[in-house]
């Protein structure tokens, strides 16, 4: 099944549902190697006068690479038919196994970034920030307590989306 380019405006999806229900693949890289993990913590929105997305990777995933070297990711959303090969993109890593592979999804290649072509809904992006979170900036110190007990605080990235796929 093919994609059709539409712009943000035309999207239909709930965010927080889209996101944090419904979960979502991180992936970069190249045609010669890409990684991806599955996300439910991120945002979409304005800034800087662009639609953007929020994504947030802890300091030992193998993803966490890849974000870095290249310029732009990808977030892609799928059905719920796709829940266990999301369940194991996020709980194996890329160092040990074959993601693509063992969840029975397959890469393809926008000129700019990797995504997968059994998803419904895909947004490029072009990295234009990032910054470790910091412990001192948090004014509630019981979600460092709750979800960082190892103190492995994410790095965020803020990404320009330019491009929008969906499923035709």
């Amino acid at each position: 099944m093919a994609f059709r380019e539409i712009s943000v405006e035309e999207l239909k999806d709930n965010p927080f549902t889209l996101i944090n229900k419904d979960w979502m693949l991180i992936t970069a890289g190249n045609h010669e190697k890409h990684n991806t993990m599955t996300a439910s913590w991120g945002g979409v929105g304005e800034l800087w006068g662009k639609y953007v997305s929020t994504i947030y990777i802890r300091p030992q995933r193998y993803t966490l690479e890849f974000v870095e070297q290249e310029e732009y990711y990808s977030l892609c959303f799928f059905g719920p038919e796709y829940r266990d090969a999301l369940a194991l993109c996020g709980s194996k890593s890329g160092r040990d196994i074959d993601k693509d592979q063992a969840a029975g999804i397959t890469a393809q290649f926008d000129q700019a970034a990797p995504y997968y072509e059994q998803a419904r809904l895909v947004f490029i992006c072009r990295k234009l920030y990032r910054q470790d979170m910091e412990s001192q900036c948090f004014l509630d110190k019981e979600l460092l307590k709750q979800y960082y007990p190892q103190n492995d605080l994410h790095r965020m990235f803020i990404g320009e989306i330019v491009k929008v796929l969906e499923k035709k």
